[in-house]
């Protein structure tokens, strides 16, 4: 294992290549810069970093309505990439967005937030973003299946996000945390012991 991991890092010393289950433009620069933020900012190496698009079918209408279903169907995406795609990339990469709920006092809240998957040498790996509550009286009254339309939001102008931040945090964002987050997490202990700088 040490032998692959050697030729591992050797692999990156021009690059990193990664296949992304999506060609929508804030996806795949919210994963640039989950990566790029992880080996500029924390490693402090400036490796290019280069994403590529790949066709990963439809993509489905609303959102889906728990982390569980949202990390499954990002799981799917980048697992299916690296069995058609095989060795080719460094990294295989699919982020999703979704709801999930957590009931306190009786009230459910629901909430918006970003997973990335990310599948490599090293292993598969999640990452999630923060979480945005939905207004509860913008919901009042709704079923589950509803409320993944009810924001008003445009993949074009940041999604369900950025309408609830007033663009103040976009899918792009979100999708760079969960990431950096992911990444963060298959490469622990695998470049170096500590992963981050310490300033």
């Amino acid at each position: 294992m040490d032998k692959d991991l050697r030729a591992f890092w050797r692999r990156f010393q021009g690059g990193i290549e990664v296949a992304v289950a999506s060609a929508a433009a804030d996806k795949l620069l919210g994963i640039r810069d989950g990566f790029v933020r992880y080996f500029h900012e924390g490693l402090g190496r400036p490796i290019p970093v280069a994403v590529v698009p790949q066709q990963s079918g439809d993509e489905p209408l609303g959102l889906p309505l728990s982390d569980e279903e949202t990390i499954e169907l990002a799981r799917t995406k980048a697992a299916a990439l690296r069995e058609s795609l095989g060795q080719a990339y460094h990294f295989y990469a699919a982020a999703e967005g979704g709801l999930h709920s957590l009931e306190i006092d009786g009230r459910v809240h629901y909430f918006v937030r970003a997973w990335t998957v990310i599948i490599g040498l090293t292993g598969e790996a999640w990452g999630g973003s923060g979480s945005v509550e939905i207004p509860p009286r913008l919901i009042e009254g709704l079923e589950d299946q509803q409320i993944p339309f009810a924001i008003p939001g445009t993949r074009r102008k940041g999604g369900m996000t950025s309408s609830l931040t007033g663009g103040l945090e976009t899918r792009r964002n979100a999708v760079s945390v969960a990431t950096f987050h992911a990444v963060s997490s298959v490469l622990y202990g695998v470049i170096e012991s500590h992963p981050l700088r310490r300033h």
